[in-house]
């Protein structure tokens, strides 16, 4: 492969209230605001050293612009470049000063349908790791993962693996070895992204690291003292799948964010993937705790790369009987 693909690095999400966003994010969740204008708010984790990893666009409607991953170089984006037209899939440069903060981006409609998009560079920031004075709320440390709702896991598992070169932690399966669900990493960890089998392409939630558990459970008692007790839609709680510490929770536009905390490393070479059985009940949470149904359903629609309407929905390949787990 002539690309090298480092992380998760950055999400934009179309909102409809700035203010409220605002409120939810920086005052509940701790995000650090770098940047902000009358349509779009740029945030970052504690530990963060890029302009941002969560942008936010005021806009008429909630959906997904992109998801983004950060490579090792610009020239990686040419080669990423060369593989997506030798697969058919459209793709859209977009060229430094295109983008605030941003150099210059290749975007494509991936294999699944998701708005994906790569970039080498981003303006610096601020690392405020050790301004302890400015931690609160959930304390923030950095973007993590994304976990999304597709037709195909299995067309997307082969794709990221075989092609883009990663590499699967772990993975949801049947009797017959259909894969269910995938969590596939290129940073040392159990995953960058998470495939869910479901009706699709939609993002099910972003993954955002904590330093620790107690964040995930004072985030509890600053959201609900703040009156977002509505937007606490799961947990806190530990998977059986990646093994972290989690909590859920929905924006004011019903986005779904994820707190997380406590995986574990995944660069051995010799490291072999963990297969969790579909009926085992401890893949959903490892206390035994079922979700709420809404968890299982919803979840945020995407764009099209060139005309950023929202992409038609399909049902998935694989009939579920039962709702699929995913972290």
């Amino acid at each position: 492969m002539d690309f090298n693909i480092i992380r998760t690095g950055r999400c934009v999400l179309n909102v409809v209230d700035l203010e409220a966003s605002y409120d939810f994010y920086v005052n509940g969740l701790g995000f650090i605001e770098t940047e902000s204008d009358a349509s779009n708010l740029y945030l970052r984790g504690l530990e963060e050293h890029n302009h941002h990893s969560l942008h936010l666009k005021k806009a008429d409607a909630p959906s997904v612009e992109v998801l983004s991953y950060k490579v090792y170089a610009d020239t990686d984006l040419d080669g990423l470049a060369r593989l997506f037209s030798t697969k058919g899939l459209k793709t859209k440069w977009i060229e430094k000063g295109q983008q605030h903060a941003i150099g210059r981006a290749l975007r494509v409609q991936d294999i699944s349908g998701l708005p994906v998009e790569f970039y080498a560079e981003m303006d610096p920031a601020e690392r405020m790791l050790q301004r302890y004075d400015l931690y609160k709320g959930a304390k923030v440390q950095r973007i993590d993962h994304f976990n999304c709702m597709i037709p195909d896991v299995e067309k997307a598992y082969d794709f990221y693996i075989n092609e883009m070169g990663f590499a699967c932690s772990e993975y949801t399966a049947a009797e017959d070895e259909k894969i269910w669900a995938a969590w596939l990493h290129r940073k040392p960890s159990v995953h960058d992204v998470a495939f869910m089998n479901g009706i699709g392409p939609r993002l099910h939630h972003i993954g955002f690291w904590l330093s620790d558990q107690l964040s995930l459970i004072h985030a509890c008692d600053v959201l609900a003292s703040m009156g977002y007790t509505s937007g606490i839609e799961r947990g806190p709680g530990r998977h059986g799948l990646s093994n972290a510490f989690f909590l859920y929770l929905r924006d004011p536009d019903g986005h779904r964010i994820e707190l997380y905390n406590g995986d574990y490393l995944t660069c051995d070479p010799d490291f072999k993937p963990i297969r969790w059985d579909i009926n085992d009940p401890r893949r959903q949470t490892f206390w035994g705790h079922e979700a709420p149904d809404r968890w299982f359903n919803e979840a945020s629609v995407v764009q099209d790369i060139f005309t950023n309407e929202i992409i038609g929905l399909s049902e998935p390949t694989l009939k579920q009987h039962k709702p699929i787990f995913v972290t």
